[in-house]
């Protein structure tokens, strides 16, 4: 597991230095989204980054809060807070719990070998609900981005004074209920407890109402006109500044992550001037202090309710990672342990809730800059993470005084590019069945639950999938004679007297069935396969009726790389369906020109003989 960790000590360093300093401003942005505060995203960034990349499958990769985990885990924060009166502080073991229980399932996941199973996820589900992420992200952010806070807007508290009264008064009468008293027959005892309540304790209550009130997607909205009506010109600068600059420093140099210089220049700026903005939540000063409560607090019926939004924490940060972990190995040409990946990964994770830290996975820009930087192997993850807890330990009061609308515009830049748009390009040309699930899953995450929304999406492109597939092959179904049933055994009847001439530089490749998001796994391989020597290929699709998006997608890909390797791709017997859906996305004729679409293998091999060498 360990083995060459320590080589390539420069390249490791300056990639583990490169992605830390990029995982600063994100660790703290994710932590304060999360509803938890920055310290919060530092601690899970440090402990998730150091264990997944100690224990994980994936040499190069760094891990830490992401932009879905985070989501889900603000959903999760904001609805365990609501169930315990919103007070953060009685909620925090249960909210905790719920990571650390998320973490080990994906131990478990590595262990049983689940790790393989998380590709056959459709695309769409996967597009809508990173379109979601996006929305979600750049919707909540209004509020900061104009410099409203509900905590600050005394009169949207004073809406919820009679009913924060009612809240105290009911949990009154549940005390009473728990001692035994008889409220009607013993009232007085009743009367005295609810005058004891003070002016304060009913502020305090109508406050935590109504930030629950104006939290989420539906609360921002909620709140919108009031912000607007009520905007602070200065936060609203500074979040704009620092738009300006992750974008437009990009254009000068991508060498300087520029996410880093919109903090420092823009935070910077606003200290030394002694600007009147709001800064984040204090960081706590030294290292981070075990959280013992989610032991000593264990209550079963209060996890219960949980266990499976854990369980879909667990799964959304196994596919967080793997699907880095891919982008990792094209860049390295490598090959990535799933199991062990997540096995990683539930470590760090499980490590990080213990100290008070979000969830994360592996984060695909982060790894990048680690990859682009030098780093190639372990080590550098590790790195990452104790220059993070170097920062935490010597530079907290500093980064104390970042400016809230800072971090709210580096979310905003996160929130405009976690979403997937080429997903959403490709609506007016994919399968209506395809985008209604898309969509309906993006809908359902941004105004209903996220966790739903990706259950229904799966189930529902499960159900239309077999229908589909129920219809090819009803319509495809035929008797073959047994005396001919030779001629479904390798190689196909046609190819027998294939020319010895060609049989290095031609490659054949047979897909048989729909190429959808549960096969695509088993043609990814197809670029591999093929010998150097090659410099043609026919791909026969006679057998292959339906494409979904990801088995179009996956095509796409394997044709990139195919011309890449100037291997030219042939279609043989290409069918309507296929052949529309590709057409739709410009494969054809942009990959694969109108002139190398066959409609047999012996058009194809004519086309063959006249354009391949007799020369080797």
């Amino acid at each position: 597991m360990f083995k060459n960790i320590f080589t390539n000590i420069r390249g490791n360093l300056f990639g583990g230095i490169t992605a830390g300093i990029v995982a600063l401003p994100l660790a703290l942005a994710f932590g304060v989204q999360s509803g938890l505060g920055p310290s919060a995203g530092l601690y899970g960034a440090i402990f998730i980054g150091f264990f997944a990349s100690l224990f994980g499958g994936t040499n190069t990769q760094i891990s830490g809060p992401t932009a879905p985990m985070t989501a889900v885990s603000m959903v999760i924060i904001a609805s365990i807070i609501a169930a315990n009166e919103g007070n953060v502080q009685k909620a925090l073991p249960y909210i905790l719990l719920v990571f650390l229980l998320a973490g080990l399932m994906q131990i478990v996941m590595g262990i049983s070998g689940i790790g393989k199973y998380i590709k056959y996820i459709p695309y769409p589900v996967v597009s809508g609900f990173m379109t979601a992420i996006g929305v979600i992200i750049l919707i909540t952010q209004i509020s900061p981005l104009l410099g409203y806070s509900v905590e600050r807007d005394e009169a949207y508290i004073q809406e919820f004074k009679p009913q924060a009264e009612e809240v105290l008064l009911d949990k009154i009468l549940k005390d009473e209920a728990g001692e035994g008293i008889l409220v009607l027959e013993d009232f007085k005892e009743t009367i005295t407890r609810a005058e004891k309540i003070t002016e304060q304790e009913i502020h305090q209550e109508a406050m935590t109402l109504a930030k629950s009130n104006g939290s989420g997607v539906i609360g921002t909205l909620r709140t919108l006109p009031r912000a607007l009506q009520d905007i602070n010109w200065m936060e609203f600068i500074l979040a704009f500044i620092t738009i300006f600059i992750i974008f437009g420093f990009k254009r000068i140099t991508t060498k300087v992550p520029s996410t880093l210089v919109a903090l420092f220049v823009v935070s910077g700026g606003a200290y030394f001037l002694k600007l009147d903005y709001l800064p984040i939540k204090e960081i706590p000063s030294g290292f981070p202090i075990l959280n013992m409560e989610i032991f000593s607090n264990f209550s079963l019926g209060q996890i219960t309710p949980y266990v499976f939004t854990a369980l879909t924490l667990a799964f959304l940060g196994a596919i967080d990672s793997l699907l880095t972990s891919v982008v990792a190995d094209n860049m390295t040409k490598t090959k990535h342990k799933p199991n062990q990946e997540l096995v990683g990964q539930g470590i760090g994770n499980s490590i990080a809730a213990m100290f008070g830290g979000i969830p994360g996975a592996g984060a695909t820009i982060r790894t990048v800059v680690n990859i682009n930087s030098g780093g190639t192997t372990k080590l550098s993850g590790m790195i990452a993470a104790l220059l993070l807890l170097i920062i935490l330990l010597a530079l907290g009061d500093v980064a104390s005084q970042i400016p809230a609308a800072v971090l709210a515009g580096i979310l905003i830049t996160v929130g405009i590019g976690v979403m997937d748009y080429k997903g959403l390009r490709a609506i007016p040309k994919m399968p209506r069945t395809e985008i209604i699930i898309m969509l309906l899953v993006l809908f359902l995450s941004v105004f209903w639950d996220l966790i739903y929304a990706v259950g229904i999406g799966l189930v529902l492109a499960s159900l239309i999938f077999m229908k589909k597939i129920g219809d090819l092959t009803a319509k495809k179904s035929k008797v073959v004679a047994l005396d001919v049933a030779d001629e479904l055994d390798e190689p196909w009847k046609d190819e027998v007297n294939f020319p010895e001439y060609l049989r290095q530089k031609v490659f054949i490749k047979r897909l048989k069935g729909p190429l959808f998001f549960g096969s695509t796994s088993e043609i990814q391989e197809l670029a591999k396969e093929i010998p150097e020597s090659a410099t043609h290929v026919i791909i026969r699709m006679g057998e292959v009726p339906y494409m979904d998006q990801s088995g179009t997608y996956t095509m796409e890909e394997i044709l990139l790389e195919l011309n890449q390797k100037d291997v030219h791709p042939m279609f043989d017997g290409l069918q309507e369906q296929p052949h529309a859906i590709m057409s739709s996305i410009d494969i054809i004729p942009d990959l694969v020109p109108n002139e190398c679409l066959f409609e047999d293998f012996k058009d194809a091999m004519i086309y063959i003989r006249e354009h391949v060498s007799r020369d080797k």
